[in-house]
């Protein structure tokens, strides 16, 4: 098993906006970010750690503006905390090895799905497409497309 860690160098390689994004809790534009409306096939990556986070089949629309996910990959990679900032109470996303602001979950997702919104900002993440994922060292997570009868 792969262990994940926050990766000084990966810090070091950040745009701006990642930077602010993911290390001082920042917020990215609606309508204006690299996956809100992503439709391949892959896997979401935290861009510090490379911890996986999200699969593309759980993404959907939620008109909101940002990536936004039914659930994660795996739970264990994803750090929740109450956030009390900016007047309003939420649920922060962190990556759990990376330390990464990720977004904020709402109790507002497809009800058939579990019910939450995983509202997470592209800056903090990598995209790995399907076709990609074994040359990028992920290629365990094939099988949850396989599994998930995804036609790709």
């Amino acid at each position: 098993m792969k262990i994940y860690h926050k990766n000084p160098e990966a810090v070091s390689r950040l745009t701006p906006e990642q930077y602010r994004v993911t290390q001082q809790d920042g917020t990215e534009r609606p309508f204006a970010n690299a996956y809100w409306d992503t439709k391949e096939p892959g896997v979401y990556v935290d861009v510090v750690s490379g911890e996986p986070l999200f699969a593309s089949f759980d993404k959907y629309d939620s008109g909101s503006g940002w990536p936004s996910f039914v659930k994660p990959i795996d739970a264990g990679n994803i750090i929740e905390r109450r956030d009390t900032s900016h007047g309003m109470v939420r649920t922060e996303v962190r990556s759990a090895h990376g330390g990464s602001h990720l977004g904020h979950v709402f109790p507002d997702g497809p009800q058939e799905a579990g019910g939450l919104r995983y509202c997470i900002n592209s800056a903090s993440l990598r995209f790995i497409h399907y076709n990609d994922l074994e040359s990028e060292g992920y290629g365990e997570f094939r099988r949850l497309f396989a599994e998930k009868g995804e036609s790709l």
